[in-house]
């Protein structure tokens, strides 16, 4: 039986989401939720949903009984809002990335979906990806050794537009929420939680980071090695946007963009080796490489889960999004960026 899912929210990554379930003959895409009746009308009329389940508010949406999991694609600022709105209406969630605005708000989260018995996952894609699976399976057998250290930065150079969301405390904007977090948790994937967070940075006129980095250690985990992590994010400068793992038999580079590569580049005593692993390919064949760019993998992982009787991820597990999420806290305040929500 096919999985039956409803999308809140309507853009591009909702839009990309829906094109990737399109990929999935075990999902059915069955309903929307929207700020408005239009915006859910015409993400319907291109996704194939019936008119009678394009809903113009998002608790219309949880209303709908016949839903098995929610796609939360809202705004930052809406995550933890809308979450809690569908696990409590009986839902399984999938919630973009960042999970949330703060720790507070994530183990709220995940607090509720294990009251209510509710599949919850945050949506970081990248993990679920070919290269970052084998990324995994690399480190993990040893390939490159110990981990001494991961690298990874990500930014483009945005017009500063007050209101926009990258721009409004009110909506989690900031450099580091929306691309520092990508970095962030490559390092959280293969390192644990980090004992020590200093962060350096610039603010802009609205109170937001707009470039920085992030710097962390780590003396316990998964590598008691004294290995440390950078994470560079930026809304001023175009960033290389690629990534590293240094070990000390070998090194994985992750090129732009490292949150879905294409390839992984392995160097090990003197050798060179590029592994071809396409972000939306199927498996081990090379499928469609365009509709919904990759992110089905998530998608497919989600229903593996629960066919399974699973109500969490073991790849992106709950406690660990929870603790990422600390982490962002901590490099937050130590430059000096607060959002409202921070005092909820």
């Amino acid at each position: 039986m096919a999985l039956r899912w409803g999308i809140a929210g309507t853009g591009a990554i909702a839009r990309g989401f829906a094109d990737a379930l399109g990929r999935l003959p075990e999902a059915e895409l069955v309903a929307v939720g929207s700020r408005n009746r239009a915006t859910a009308d015409e993400f319907g009329e291109n996704h194939g949903i019936a008119p009678n389940r394009r809903y113009g508010s998002y608790e219309s949406l949880a209303a709908d009984d016949d839903i098995d999991i929610v796609y939360v694609a809202s705004p930052h600022s809406h995550h933890h809002e809308h979450t809690l709105l569908f696990l409590e209406s009986g839902h399984g969630v999938l919630c973009e990335k960042p999970f949330a605005l703060n720790a507070g708000q994530a183990a709220e989260m995940v607090a509720a979906a294990r009251a209510q018995g509710r599949f919850l996952m945050e949506a970081m894609w990248s993990r679920f990806l070919p290269a970052y699976v084998r990324l995994r399976e690399l480190v993990t057998a040893g390939e490159i050794g110990t981990v001494l250290s991961v690298e990874g930065d990500f930014g483009f150079r945005v017009p500063m537009t007050p209101t926009h969301r990258l721009f409004d405390p009110a909506l989690g904007g900031g450099a580091l929420l929306d691309l520092g977090v990508y970095p962030v948790s490559l390092a959280s994937m293969l390192l644990g939680e980090p004992s020590r967070v200093a962060a350096f940075g610039q603010l802009g006129e609205t109170g937001v980071d707009e470039h920085l980095a992030v710097l962390t250690s780590y003396d316990s985990g998964a590598y008691d090695s004294g290995a440390f992590a950078v994470a560079k994010a930026s809304l001023r400068a175009s960033l290389a946007c690629a990534g590293r793992v240094t070990g000390t038999a070998g090194s994985i580079e992750l090129p732009a963009f490292m949150h879905c590569p294409d390839e992984l580049v392995v160097q090990r005593a003197g050798a060179v080796e590029r592994l071809h692993l396409p972000a939306a390919r199927d498996g081990d064949g090379d499928g469609d490489e365009t509709a919904g760019g990759g992110l089905h993998h998530q998608a497919r992982h989600v229903h593996e889960r629960l066919r399974s009787g699973h109500l969490e991820s073991d790849i992106m597990p709950l406690d660990e999004t929870v603790s990422i999420m600390r982490t962002l806290d901590t490099a937050r305040a130590r430059i000096g960026v607060h959002y409202p929500a921070d005092n909820a």
